[in-house]
């Protein structure tokens, strides 16, 4: 059977795999500890929970605006107000299946073949991928890692060309956890600006900054910025609601209905009790944001404390989400064993049964991501694996 040419350009997910050899593992009884999931380990609080079986009880089991329900909808433009000092109005506001949907349906209207969007490196694994669907070209900078994986204005500057029609950035960062700080990203959206380039700003860990840290969206730097800024938001991450699929993007009006258009000819509407379930988690306490938050701070305070103390490790401290983005360069190098990072990962889940996802799949193979998304009881086995592991190898 012949498959398409834009499926067959497609890369296989590093990510997948390794989730698929780890989960192999532990259906034949193996004690596997899984330290690449993108998602929270806590499940979705109870007063979400309860929202979502009221709205079945309710009928709301049917289909909705592709857009997503007004009711949303205005919950959405109230965070952004609250969270962010931005207003949008309904018709700049639209729901859809998860943010990566967000950003697929994004892509798809805004590239034609040949276009190009400007990507940082590292970067999230589907981003590359749902730009070469749209038949766009994505075009990558890279983050050195002595100035924390971010990209300069000037790198930003040479890589744009009369194709290119967008910068995409992540703050926090999958997979690297690092923020950009306001004046970072003003020196890197006047760039955008002076070049007419929208800027896709892609804010799905927000609520996840440590310390001092605090979070700026790109869209409300100013006016301008406001206007050339489309962004990609959802409750997956601080609500720990991955299963449920809502996600939303605020911005240009004529682009979000287009992307509500897509949306009616390919899912019709994003799933009507999950909707109702992110309304009560928009609207509801935020007090179980902190305690995960609380949780996650630990467990990224005591990974780096154990990372730091094993020779040919390098980490920096990441400033949010919940990775920690690990060189294991040299002690690839040092081994005998294994060609590159890639195959070190494979021996890792091989040998002391711990999955972490190669950072190849991210546009840096040098590294490895590890998600603290997970028990302090996990977490303790697995850098005591790690350990023994580097040891071993080295």
């Amino acid at each position: 059977m012949r498959l398409s040419k834009r499926v067959q350009q497609l890369t296989p997910s590093t990510t997948l795999a390794i989730t698929a050899k780890a989960k192999a593992l532990k259906k034949q009884g193996h004690d596997v500890i899984g330290l690449g999931a993108g998602e929270p380990d806590f499940n979705t609080p109870e007063p979400i929970l309860r929202a979502a079986e009221e709205a079945m009880r309710a009928g709301h089991t049917k289909y909705t605006p592709s857009g997503g329900i007004p009711e949303l909808k205005q919950a959405i433009a109230e965070k952004f107000q609250r969270d962010n000092g931005l207003t949008y109005r309904p018709e700049q506001i639209v729901v859809t299946s998860g943010a990566k949907h967000a950003l697929y349906n994004l892509f798809q209207v805004l590239l034609d073949p040949g276009d190009e969007v400007i990507i940082p490196a590292p970067y999230w694994v589907s981003y590359m991928e749902q730009v070469k669907l749209a038949g766009g070209n994505p075009i990558i900078i890279q983050g050195d890692e002595s100035r924390s994986f971010k990209v300069t204005p000037e790198q930003l500057r040479g890589a744009i060309t009369d194709r290119t029609r967008a910068f995409l950035i992540n703050s926090p960062s999958n997979p690297t956890g690092m923020v950009y700080r306001r004046e970072e990203l003003e020196a890197l959206g006047r760039v955008c600006l002076e070049h007419g380039l929208l800027i896709i700003s892609d804010e799905i860990y927000e609520h996840l900054i440590y310390d001092d840290g605090s979070h700026v969206s790109m869209a409300a730097l100013g006016p301008q910025f406001y206007e050339q800024t489309i962004v990609i938001n959802g409750v997956s991450k601080t609500y720990s609601m991955t299963g449920w699929r809502i996600g939303y993007a605020a911005g240009n009006a004529d682009v979000i209905q287009a992307m509500a258009g897509l949306s009616s000819h390919s899912t019709s509407n994003p799933t009507s009790v999950a909707q109702y379930a992110a309304l009560a988690a928009l609207t509801g306490s935020q007090e179980p944001v902190q305690e995960m938050k609380k949780a996650f701070k630990e467990r990224r305070d005591y990974v780096l404390q154990r990372l730091q103390k094993i020779e040919g490790l390098r980490c920096q401290k990441p400033q949010g989400a919940f990775y920690a983005f690990v060189n294991v360069r040299s002690i690839v190098e040092s081994s005998a064993r294994f060609r590159d990072v890639d195959e070190w990962v494979k021996g890792l889940l091989e040998e002391e049964l711990v999955a972490v996802v190669p950072g190849s799949g991210f546009g840096s193979p040098d590294h490895i991501r590890i998600s603290y998304a997970t028990s302090m009881e996990q977490l303790e086995k697995a850098m005591d694996r790690i350990e023994r592991f580097v040891n071993k190898h080295r």
